[in-house]
């Protein structure tokens, strides 16, 4: 079994005693701040030690590979990027405390999502094709590591497929801006160059994410071991226990009850360290 600890770096004077205990092998540095213990057994000391100096911790099997890794399944909003889109499309029209309080009941699982995105964007009624573009430019910033997961799985070969209820014009920027290979989300109704408040065809909610996620699965022949996805919500939920290695990435606590491993400091790369090489 393998520890992996990733966050802020650990002084070696506090790392030696949990090597002692745990009964470590080696210890391979991964990274900045990131450092895999090998040949180990897990230990209830390993939580509080890193919850004292804020660092993500999982246990890792030796027969977890990397190089067998086909298929990296992301959310969009509060994961891939910073912000939750539908909230800065809301603050544009001075709506944003009022959209930002369904979203976050709706990522905590308090409410339907689809019932909620449909009052959302019902709100958003009038607002102009043109501030997107804004969003998009301004507003909407990458997490921590994205750009490094993206360019790593395209030298792997692995597919990255972006998997989001939030909306296809962001997610187009965001494909073409990371190269990411292929992208599922919702459609907004415009006319005339202005949201109609609508949502076009069926919405993508936490079920038809874990559709999308098995059926490119399925078309990749990719076995449900060689499938990692990532999220933040509760609309997250079906498609991350669809996944053999699933991450909670700045997760409510619903989401992290669901996910195989949780990450609250290191950044989106560092998921790939939850495989060995």
């Amino acid at each position: 079994m393998n520890l992996v600890l990733q966050g802020a770096p650990v002084p070696r004077e506090e790392l030696t005693p949990l090597l002692a205990a745990l009964g470590a092998n080696h210890v391979v540095s991964l990274g900045p701040g990131a450092l895999r213990l090998t040949g180990v057994h897990e230990s209830p000391l390993v939580e509080p030690f890193c919850a004292q100096r804020a660092l993500d911790f999982a246990w890792v099997p030796d027969a977890r590979r990397l190089a067998e890794l086909r298929l990296v399944a992301l959310d969009m909003d509060s994961t891939l990027v910073t912000v939750e889109s539908i909230d800065e499309m809301g603050d544009l029209l001075g709506l944003r405390e009022r959209i930002a309080e369904i979203t976050e009941r709706a990522m905590r699982g308090e409410i339907d999502y689809v019932e909620s995105l449909r009052a959302r964007v019902a709100l958003l009624a009038g607002l102009e094709e043109q501030a997107l573009e804004r969003i998009c430019e301004e507003r909407m910033h990458l997490s921590p590591g994205a750009e490094a997961l993206a360019a790593r799985c395209r030298a792997l070969g692995i597919r990255t497929l972006l998997v989001s209820g939030g909306f296809s014009f962001f997610t187009a920027w965001l494909q073409q801006r990371l190269g990411l290979d292929e992208v599922h989300s919702n459609a907004l109704e415009i006319e005339r160059g202005r949201l109609t408040g609508r949502v076009l065809g069926r919405i993508v909610d936490g079920q038809s994410k874990a559709a999308k996620l098995i059926a490119t699965m399925d078309a990749l022949g990719c076995a449900r071991a060689q499938a990692l996805a990532v999220g933040d919500g509760a609309n997250d939920i079906p498609m991350l226990r669809e996944a053999g290695v699933s991450v909670a990435f700045r997760a409510k606590p619903a989401v992290r009850a669901a996910a195989t491993h949780a990450l609250d400091h290191a950044g989106l790369d560092g998921v790939l360290n939850l495989f060995i090489e």
